[in-house]
């Protein structure tokens, strides 16, 4: 096994998902509003989204952020 991979909490999980889902979550307005990319903007789209993701690391590492912020911090429990 790759050891590597168990420390992803992004392992398994498709880009387009992640788009989806927070497109789902936020909308395309409000998910431009927090990151400010012209994909999320100008006539979004998830095809034209994945498209310019996969070619930009720095706006995909932004939008993995975001996701793992909204959704694995949700699920975790909290300390008392």
């Amino acid at each position: 096994m790759n050891e590597g991979q168990s420390n992803n909490r992004l392992h398994g999980v498709t880009l387009e998902s992640v788009v989806e889902k927070l497109v789902n979550h936020y909308g395309w307005d409000e998910l431009a509003n927090k990151i400010s990319i012209n994909c999320f903007k100008n006539d979004p789209s998830v095809k034209s989204s994945l498209k310019f993701l996969r070619k930009t690391p720095w706006a995909r590492k932004q939008v993995e952020n975001l996701y793992l912020s909204t959704f694995t911090l949700q699920s975790e429990p909290k300390n008392a």
